[in-house]
C-alpha cells in the first residue's frame, strides 16, 4: 500500500486533474490512497475571503465565493461527462453555500476567530478532493471519498493545530483499511482535521504533506509519494542557480534540515512519521512523471559527495544581548530564551559567549516587546536584512577541512555569525541578505562542479 499526496500545482486545473487521474491509475495495483491539497491558490483566496468578511465587506466576500466556486464548476465540466458533471456541480455550490454563510456570520460579528478561519479554508479541499475522485471514478478507478475530519484528530490550536497521534492512527485505519482491502482507492483532504468534538481545523500551510505521512503511518505504507511541480530535491534553488543538480537520494535528517532553512518542495514536519516507522518518502513531479524524482531514507548510500544541498533563508533579523553584568553568573541562557518563550517566538541561529548572545528571528512580529524585555537583561541592538545560509551534507561535523574549503569559497564575504556542532549534518552561517546570489553561486561552484551520479541526477 502506497501514499499519494497531491500539491496544489497538481490539481490546480482540469488538464492538471487529468494527468493525475492517469498517475493514480498506474499506480492501481500498489493499493493506493490519495491525499489532495487545494488547487493551487485557492487558500489564499479563502484567506481573503476571511479577511473581507472581518472588515464586513460581505459582497467583496461573496464575489471571491462566486469566483471560487466557478472555477471548480468549470473544471468538474471539463472532466467529467453528464450527468455526473451536474451531480458534481451540485455538490460543489452546495459547499459554496455553505462557505457564504460562514462568511456572512464572521462579517455580521466583525471578527474572525482562529477557529472561524479553519472553517472557511478547510474548503479548498474538501472542493477539489470532489472533483479529483469523481475524475477518477470516470476513468476506471473504484474510489470512495472520505472526510479527513473524520481521521485526523487534533488539539485545538485552531490555524496550526497538533494531531493526537494515537487516536488518530486507530481512527485512520478504521476509516481506510476495509475500502482498501474493498480494491477501492480512499481519496482524502490534506490539510485539515478536527477536535474530537467535531470541530473542523487545519494543521498548518503545506500540512497536507503531513497528512499525507501521518496516513502512511498509521496504515503501514511501503512508501509516501509526494507529488508536485518540479522534479525533487535540488542541491539549490533552480530560479537562484540553473545550474542545480536533482538529488537522486538523501537522508530524512537531511531533508529535514533543507526543508526548515527554505526548501519549499518538503513540509518540515513531513518526515517525522515516516522516520518513526522507517517508510521511505519518494518526490515525484506531476508533470514530469517519467522523472525518478528523489528519495528520501533513514539511511542513504553512501556518497562520494560529503555536501548534499545548500539552503538558504532571507529576511532574517539578528538580536543582540550584551551584558557584562552577566560574565560567569547562572541564568544568563534561560532569561534569554524565557523572554522569547513568552512571546511565543522561535529562533533559528544562536551563538554565545561569555557576556552576549546573538540570535536569529524570521518572525519580527512582536520584535518590539521582544527588545524592550530584553532590555532589562542587558544592551541589545538589532541588525536587519540578513539571511541564514545552511550547507547539508552527511557527517559534516566529524570530516576534517569542510568549514575551511566552504569559507576559502566566500573569502571575500562578511560572515556574521557561524554554527556548527550543534548539528552532525549542517553547517549555518549568517549574512548580509545582499549577499546571498553571490555566496550560493560561489558554494554551488566549489562542491557541486563535479558530483556522484549514484547521488545526483
Amino acid at each position: 500500500m502506497i501514499v499519494m499526496k497531491f500539491g496544489g500545482t497538481s490539481v490546480e486545473d482540469a488538464a492538471a486533474i487529468r494527468q493525475v487521474a492517469e498517475i493514480v491509475r498506474g499506480r492501481a495495483g500498489c493499493d493506493p490512497v490519495v491525499v489532495v491539497s487545494a488547487m493551487a491558490r485557492v487558500t489564499d483566496t479563502l484567506l481573503a475571503v476571511a479577511r473581507t468578511a472581518r472588515e464586513r465587506k460581505f459582497d467583496e466576500a461573496s464575489g471571491l465565493i462566486d469566483e471560487l466556486g466557478e472555477r471548480h464548476i468549470a473544471a468538474a465540466r471539463d472532466l467529467l461527462p453528464n450527468p455526473e458533471a451536474d451531480r458534481v456541480g451540485a455538490q460543489i455550490r452546495d459547499l459554496s453555500a455553505e462557505l457564504e454563510n460562514l462568511a456572512r456570520s464572521v462579517a455580521t460579528l466583525g471578527e474572525l476567530t482562529g477557529r472561524s478561519q479553519d472553517a472557511i479554508t478547510s474548503f479548498g479541499e474538501r472542493l477539489s478532493s470532489i472533483i479529483v475522485a469523481a475524475t477518477l471514478s470516470a476513468r476506471g478507478v473504484a474510489t470512495e471519498m472520505v472526510d479527513s475530519r473524520g481521521f485526523i484528530i487534533t488539539d485545538d490550536q485552531f490555524t496550526s493545530a497538533a494531531p493526537d497521534m494515537p487516536e488518530t492512527r486507530s481512527r485512520t485505519r478504521s476509516a481506510l483499511a476495509g475500502i482498501i482491502e474493498r480494491g477501492a482507492v480512499p481519496v482524502a483532504q490534506g490539510f485539515i482535521g478536527s477536535t474530537r468534538e467535531g470541530v473542523t481545523t487545519t494543521i498548518g500551510r503545506g500540512g497536507s504533506d503531513y497528512t499525507a505521512a501521518i496516513i502512511g503511518a498509521a496504515l503501514g505504507a511501503s512508501a509516501i509519494e509526494i507529488w508536485t511541480d518540479v522534479d525533487g530535491l535540488m542541491t539549490v534553488d533552480p530560479r537562484l542557480i540553473p545550474e542545480a543538480r536533482r538529488i537522486r537520494v538523501i537522508s530524512f535528517a537531511e531533508a529535514a534540515e533543507l526543508s526548515y532553512f527554505g526548501a519549499k518542495v518538503l513540509h518540515p514536519s513531513t518526515v517525522l512519521p515516516a522516520v518513526e516507522r522507517g517508510i521511505p518518502v519518494h518526490i515525484y513531479n506531476t508533470r514530469n512523471p517519467s522523472c525518478e524524482g528523489t528519495l528520501i531514507v533513514a539511511v542513504p548510500p553512501p556518497s562520494r559527495d560529503l555536501i548534499k544541498a545548500i539552503a538558504f533563508k532571507r529576511g532574517v533579523t539578528v538580536v543582540n544581548i550584551t551584558s557584562t553584568r552577566m560574565l560567569l553568573a547562572h541564568g544568563f541562557l534561560r532569561a534569554i530564551f524565557s523572554v522569547f518563550e513568552r512571546h511565543q517566538t522561535s529562533v533559528d541561529v544562536v551563538t554565545t559567549s561569555e557576556v552576549s548572545v546573538s540570535i536569529t528571528l524570521d518572525s519580527t512580529e512582536r520584535l518590539g516587546a521582544i527588545a524592550s524585555d530584553l532590555e532589562a537583561i542587558g544592551e541589545v541592538t538589532i541588525d536587519r536584512g540578513k539571511a541564514i545560509v545552511c550547507v547539508v551534507g552527511d557527517n559534516l561535523k566529524f570530516t576534517p577541512g569542510v568549514a575551511a574549503r566552504l569559507f576559502q569559497a566566500i573569502a571575500q564575504t562578511n560572515v556574521n555569525m557561524i554554527s556548527q556542532g550543534a548539528s552532525e549534518i549542517n553547517l549555518t552561517f549568517v549574512i548580509d541578505e545582499r549577499d546571498v546570489e553571490p555566496v550560493v553561486r560561489s558554494l554551488h561552484e566549489a562542491f557541486f562542479a563535479k558530483v556522484d551520479p549514484e547521488t545526483f541526477g
